[in-house]
């Protein structure tokens, strides 16, 4: 099976840095909306928490670390 070749293009450091610039700015625009997301998916369990509290129901919450901070066991 013959691979096809692409042409290379080259693109100019100006572009590279524009690309770059804009994936960020972009990126750190949808990290905004993701914690704006989590603060209102967490508003809302306290309200049911504090509601089932009022209510007599004993509720133990365990909160999980993100998998990113554990640390990788070694073996």
């Amino acid at each position: 099976m013959a691979k096809e070749q692409t042409p290379q293009v080259s693109v100019s450091r100006e572009e590279q840095i524009g690309f770059h610039k804009g994936s960020i700015t972009t990126l750190l625009k949808e990290r905004e909306e993701m914690v704006k997301i989590v603060t209102i998916v967490d508003s809302l369990l306290k309200a049911h928490l504090d509601a089932l509290q009022k209510l007599g129901v004993n509720i133990q919450v365990q909160q999980q670390a993100p998998q990113a901070a554990k640390p990788a066991k070694k073996k």
